[in-house]
C-alpha cells in the first residue's frame, strides 16, 4: 500500500494550532486542503494564518514565491462537512474529548467515499474507542502529529483493534512522504511517547515533594548531567502545567490506576492555583516582567583528594577512572569482587547512584548517573546528615577537578538523572514486549518526540542492560509501593541478553 496521491484533496477538521499545523504540512507537500471549523468564520481565519506562515517561509527562503502561490491555491476553507466528501484522507484535530470526536466521525462517515482514510490527531484517547463509534472502523487510524507540527518531524501511526493494516500502512507512508518521521504502534495509553515519557516529569517532581532539590537544580542536573535538552520543571512550563498534567491523569486512568503513573500533587496544586507556566506568567518558574530565574544550586569550592582508591568495576560510570588521572590525581586500582566504589582518603566511599540512600552505610557520598562523564558539566552529589564533612568535601573537590560543577542534593535514593532513566527503560522494555512498538521505533519516537539526548535502547546498551532491572530492584526495596518495581518483561530482557551473551 502506497502513501495517497498528491492530487487527492486532504482535510482537516478543528483549526487551533494542531490543525493548521497538519493542514500546512499536507499543503506544503503538495495535497489541496480543506479546512473546516465548526464555528462559523473559524476556517477562514485558519486559512489567513496558514497564508501568513507561507509568507514567512518565503522570507526564510524555504518557499519559493511560486510554491507560496501554488499551495495558496490549493487550500479551500470548507463551510460545512458536505464540502469534504471528495477527500481521500481526513484528520481531526477537535477538542480531546471523546463524545466529540465519536459524533464528528460518525457524520463524517455520512459524507465521505468508502475508501477514504479517517485520522484522529488524538493524543490522549483511545483510537480504537472513538473508531468503535464507525461503522467501518477498518478505516480508521491514529495521526500523532506534535507540536508544532510543521516543524516537529514524529508521527506516531497508531493502528487500533480493529484498524486494518492496509489503512495503517497508507497512513504510514503518507505521514512520510509528506516528509515526517512515522513510528508504528498499537493502541495504547499515550502511545510511544506519552507512555514512556512519564517517569521523566514524575521523577523530577518527586525529587522535589522529598524536599530533594529545588525546581532550578533538579532542571540544571537534567540538562548538564543527564543531555537532556530541558529540564522537567521547565519543559512542563512550556508545555502548560494543565496540559502535562491532563495527559499524565489520563494515562494514570486508562492503566487503571497503576503507581507507576500516579500523578503529582506538587503539579495538581500549581494547576488548582492557575500558576499554567509560561501562558499564564507563572508556573515552577516565574516569567513576570523583571522575574530573576534562580540559580541552580552549586557547591562551593573544594580541594581534590591527593589519591582516589578504584575498587571493582565502575560500570556506567567506568570513564572517570580516565578523567580522574587526566585530572592529575592518582589513582590506585583494587580488586574487589563485590561493589563499585572509589574510596577517598579520608577513607569515605563515593558509588554511583544505585537505588539506595547514604544514611543505611556508613561515610557514603552517591553521585549521579551522567549521560556522558567527559563532557557533562555538572554533577549531582547527595549524602546523609552522617556523612563526614570531609568525605563530602574531597568528593565535591574530586568532580571539580574534573571541570565540573556540583550540586549537592538530599539523600534522595536513585538520585534524579538515575532513577528518571531506569524507569524509562522499563517502561519502553515492557512497552515493546507488549507489542506496542519495535525496540527501533520507541528510539526514534523518544528522540524526536521529546528530544531525549538517546533512546531507551540506546541507554540501555551504554549502562548495561541488567542495570537498570539492578537499579529498580534496590529502590523497591526502600519504597515498596510498586512504584518502582521493575516490570517482569525487563527481567526477561536482561537474563535473555546474558544467555544470549554466555552461549559459545
Amino acid at each position: 500500500m502506497t502513501a495517497l496521491d498528491l492530487s487527492s484533496p486532504v482535510a482537516v477538521v478543528g483549526t487551533g494550532t494542531m490543525g493548521q499545523g497538519i493542514a500546512q504540512v499536507a499543503l506544503v507537500a503538495g495535497h489541496p486542503v480543506r479546512l473546516y471549523d465548526a464555528a462559523p468564520g473559524r476556517a477562514r481565519e485558519a486559512a489567513d494564518a496558514i497564508g501568513a506562515r507561507l509568507d514567512r517561509l518565503v522570507e526564510k527562503e524555504r518557499l519559493t514565491g511560486a510554491e507560496r502561490d501554488a499551495a495558496r491555491a490549493r487550500l479551500r476553507p470548507a463551510e460545512a462537512l458536505a464540502e469534504l466528501a471528495d477527500c481521500a484522507l481526513v484528520v481531526e484535530a477537535v477538542v480531546e474529548r471523546l463524545d466529540a470526536k465519536q459524533e464528528l466521525f460518525r457524520a463524517l462517515e455520512d459524507v465521505v467515499g468508502d475508501d477514504c482514510l479517517l485520522a484522529t490527531n488524538t493524543s490522549s484517547l483511545s483510537v480504537t474507542a472513538i473508531g468503535g463509534a464507525l461503522r467501518d472502523p477498518g478505516r480508521f487510524v491514529g495521526l500523532h502529529f506534535f507540536n508544532p507540527a510543521p516543524l516537529l518531524p514524529l508521527v506516531e501511526v497508531v493502528s487500533g483493534f480493529a484498524t486494518d493494516v492496509t489503512s495503517a500502512t497508507r497512513a504510514y507512508e503518507t505521514a512520510r512522504a509528506w516528509g515526517k518521521t512515522p513510528v508504528a504502534c498499537a493502541d495504547t495509553p499515550g502511545f510511544i511517547v506519552n507512555r514512556i515519557a512519564r517517569p521523566f516529569y514524575a521523577e523530577a517532581f518527586a525529587v522535589y515533594e522529598d524536599q530533594g532539590a529545588d525546581p532550578a537544580t533538579i532542571d540544571a542536573v537534567l540538562r548538564e548531567s543527564g543531555g537532556f535538552r530541558m529540564g522537567a520543571f521547565e519543559l512542563t512550563d512550556l508545555i502548560g502545567q494543565d496540559v502535562n498534567e491532563s495527559v499524565t491523569h489520563s494515562v494514570w486512568e486508562a492503566f487503571f490506576q497503576d503507581v507507576r503513573f500516579t500523578p503529582s500533587l506538587a503539579q495538581r496544586r500549581l494547576v488548582e492555583s492557575g500558576r499554567l507556566g509560561r501562558k499564564s506568567g507563572q508556573g515552577w518558574y516565574d516569567y513576570r516582567e523583571g522575574a530573576v530565574r534562580p540559580e541552580p544550586h552549586t557547591a562551593e569550592p573544594a580541594d581534590p583528594p591527593a589519591y582516589v582508591v578504584v575498587e571493582g568495576d565502575l560500570g556506567p560510570a567506568a570513564e572517570l577512572v580516565a578523567l580522574v588521572r587526566e585530572a592529575g590525581i592518582e589513582v590506585r586500582e583494587e580488586a574487589e569482587d563485590e561493589g563499585t566504589r572509589l574510596v577517598l582518603p579520608g577513607g569515605g566511599q563515593l558509588v554511583l547512584a544505585d537505588g539506595q540512600t547514604s544514611v543505611e552505610f556508613r561515610d557514603v557520598v552517591y553521585f549521579d548517573l551522567a549521560l556522558d562523564y567527559r563532557t557533562a558539566t555538572r554533577v549531582a552529589l547527595s549524602h546523609s546528615q552522617d556523612t563526614s564533612r570531609r568525605t563530602v568535601a574531597e568528593a565535591t573537590g574530586l568532580f571539580q577537578a574534573l571541570g565540573k560543577k556540583v550540586s549537592v542534593i538530599g539523600d534522595v535514593p536513585g538520585m534524579i538523572v538515575a532513577r528518571t532513566v531506569a524507569r524509562i527503560i522499563d517502561l519502553a522494555v515492557e512497552a515493546v514486549a507488549k507489542g506496542v512498538a519495535t525496540e527501533e521505533d520507541v528510539d526514534t519516537a523518544m528522540r524526536l518526540g521529546v528530544n531525549y539526548p538517546l533512546g531507551p535502547f540506546e541507554w540501555c546498551r551504554r549502562v548495561g542492560r541488567g542495570w537498570a532491572g539492578s537499579f529498580l530492584d534496590d529502590l523497591h526495596s526502600i519504597d515498596q509501593s510498586g512504584r518502582y518495581a521493575p516490570s517482569l518483561a525487563l527481567y526477561r530482557y536482561a537474563c535473555a541478553t546474558v544467555k544470549r551473551e554466555d552461549t559459545p
